[in-house]
């Protein structure tokens, strides 16, 4: 899957998003409120902009056209827009409305409140006049798909969006619309609109609580806007696309843990776009729209993807037990997930054995590991490694079987496996927050301790189960087995002797 040197034009409302991040320890004394003392903040390319980011970070060409205001929110903007390699901007100045701009105020990874700087002025002819001036210029060089990131705040006025469309068609490419409209009859000769489920009830005028109904909603907004097909995004159920040609095909979401939504939907139409133009077929789009909505939905703030996050996400099915449920992953990914949760704030643990043959003190283990952390990252030696340490007779369990069973403890969050007789490289790679060990150990002696502690991390040394070991469970079974021989062979030797 490769997106480089698709071009793609993205016409919409351009937005800036600013997140301020904080905690919040009391109320205000002026007023019932929480009193947010500021820790962090971000600015990020939204709408329109958003759009056009996941384009360039997944590879793609993205040429942006939207209008800013004459002030310092447009200034940001563009400095933004100049950081991201593979954007080339074609923004209208205005001065009859400011820049949109969207802060969030978030505390504990929660909402807070949010701020929206804009104008609720209808566009005005000589704003048009200069989209569509831009909009010309754009499609010059040739493009391999048309955007309209439709977020209701005037860019997309019925002459901008006939203008689009009529460009589209003229110079044969596929037009994909994010619509903010219950009259999707404006998006007329789309290739395929791309509403949520309460844009799609609000637009077909129709219930969407079953599947079935979902396929009528899109069927009846599709003949209204004589698209091509309808991809209805249905939120934790998955997505539904539903083709002019009669053709219905739907994905389940992914399996995630959703820290935040926002721009979700930029993501969606920007792969869907992507995907179609470099020559896959919608229903193939949809299913890598719907792996790369299952990436950013577990970021925090206007997220995008990168390839090499959507190439793990499409092949993670290679690496899920029967429950679904991640069994392992390698060192690059594990990597890349333990940043993922640090930047979203959460402290990461690391332990590590053989958990040859799982007991209630592995258990116990695990359970105080996880507790002492958000995440908790799991280390199992391989099959050789664990031969090494333990003897040629050992493991009981092949890794396979010993990840699969890990995969089912609820305190686990990520398995990753390693050869070496010790996890050090991993650890330095990973560097966890928290290390975490039995109490037969010492801080001073526990593997990699030295390299948390450098980079600010602790080591967590757990009380263990008394009698609880693998070893000697392996001696008691063949204790036992070699009682239970023993007792035949003094069956099998009595008749004789009497």
């Amino acid at each position: 899957m490769n997106f480089s040197g698709v071009r793609i034009l993205c016409i919409g409302d351009v937005m800036l998003d600013r997140f301020i991040y904080g905690d919040v320890e009391r109320i205000s004394p002026e007023a019932p409120v929480p009193v947010l003392r500021v820790r962090d903040r971000r600015t990020m390319l939204g709408g329109a902009g958003n759009v056009a980011h996941n384009i360039a970070s997944l590879g793609g060409e993205a040429v942006l056209v939207g209008l800013v205001g004459e002030d310092e929110a447009a200034a940001v903007l563009r400095r933004q827009v100049e950081e991201v390699a593979g954007i080339t901007p074609q923004l209208v100045v205005s001065r009859l409305r400011p820049t949109i701009c969207k802060t969030r105020f978030l505390a504990s990874q929660q909402q807070v409140v949010r701020t929206d700087e804009e104008s609720h002025l209808p566009v005005q002819d000589v704003e048009e006049d200069a989209l569509l001036e831009a909009i010309e210029r754009a499609l010059r060089p040739a493009s391999d798909a048309l955007i309209l990131s439709d977020y209701g705040k005037a860019v997309l006025g019925e002459r901008v969006i006939r203008f689009a469309v009529a460009r589209a068609h003229a110079h044969g490419i596929p037009l994909f619309v994010d619509p903010k409209t219950t009259e999707f009859a404006r998006y007329r000769g789309a290739t395929c609109i791309t509403p949520n489920l309460k844009e799609l009830a609000a637009a077909a005028r129709l219930p969407v609580g079953t599947e079935v109904e979902v396929v009528a909603a899109c069927r009846r907004v599709m003949q209204e806007a004589e698209a091509a097909a309808i991809l209805a995004t249905r939120s934790e159920k998955g997505m539904m696309l539903v083709e002019a040609n009669g053709d219905v095909h739907s994905v389940p979401a992914r399996a995630r843990e959703v820290f935040d939504v926002s721009g979700a939907g930029d993501t969606v139409i920007a792969t869907m776009a992507l995907a179609h133009a470099s020559g896959l077929a919608l229903a193939q789009s949809m299913r890598i729209s719907n792996a790369a909505a299952g990436v950013v939905v577990s970021k925090i703030g206007t997220a995008t993807v990168e390839p090499a996050e959507l190439l793990h996400e499409l092949d993670d099915d290679r690496d899920r037990d029967p429950a679904g449920r991640t069994v392992i992953r390698s060192h690059v990914e594990a990597a890349s997930l333990v940043e993922r949760w640090k930047q979203q704030g959460l402290t990461v643990g690391f332990t590590n054995g053989c958990f040859d043959i799982l007991h209630a003190g592995h258990v116990a283990l695990l359970a105080a590991a996880r507790g002492a952390c958000d995440r908790l990252v799991v280390a199992l030696n391989t099959d050789a490694s664990v031969a090494r340490l333990k003897g040629p007779t050992r493991p009981v369990n092949g890794l396979e079987q010993r990840c699969i069973v890990l995969a089912a403890v609820k305190y686990v969050d990520c398995l990753v496996a390693f050869d070496d007789d010790t996890p050090r490289a991993l650890i330095e790679r990973l560097l966890p927050n928290v290390l975490i060990k039995g109490a037969d150990y010492r801080a001073e002696d526990v593997v990699g301790a030295d390299v948390v502690q450098a980079a600010g991390g602790k080591v967590l040394l757990c009380e263990l189960v008394a009698g609880q070991s693998t070893t000697r469970i392996v001696e008691r079974i063949r204790a036992d087995a070699d009682f239970a021989a023993a007792e035949r062979a003094d069956v099998l030797v009595a008749p004789g002797g009497a």
